[in-house]
């Protein structure tokens, strides 16, 4: 069985798939070079956040026919994720777009918020 990797390996892990959705992403959009992909690690480092974003014309080749696409990118993100013991997500957003709340990036909350 696989050991879970070490700190440097992690970045390395995040590095390359964020490299490679931004790699799949250009092919598959009509202006690559709008494309981006930001990181948003969890406070644990045991998740990761990978945010797609492009131009407010691409999102729709990105998405695809009912949903199509994008659950492919993330299905591929998920076998990664198996294999490397860590987890990943994918959000597709325009440029200017909010991103969604996640739990890399909901506000901490005490226990005495409960």
């Amino acid at each position: 069985m696989t050991q879970p990797s070490s700190p440097d390996s992690q970045a390395d892990i995040v590095q390359g798939m964020q490299k490679l959705v931004l790699e799949i992403a250009r092919a598959l959009v009509d202006e690559p070079e709008s494309v981006s992909v930001e990181v948003v690690a969890d406070q644990d480092s045991t998740s990761t956040v990978l945010r797609l974003r492009v131009s407010q014309k691409d999102v729709g080749k990105l998405i695809g026919k009912q949903g199509r696409t994008a659950r492919s990118l993330r299905t591929i993100l998920g076998a990664a994720s198996m294999k490397l013991h860590h987890r990943f997500a994918l959000d597709i957003l325009e440029h200017g777009e909010a991103p969604r709340m996640t739990p890399a990036n909901l506000p901490a909350r005490d226990e005495q918020d409960l």
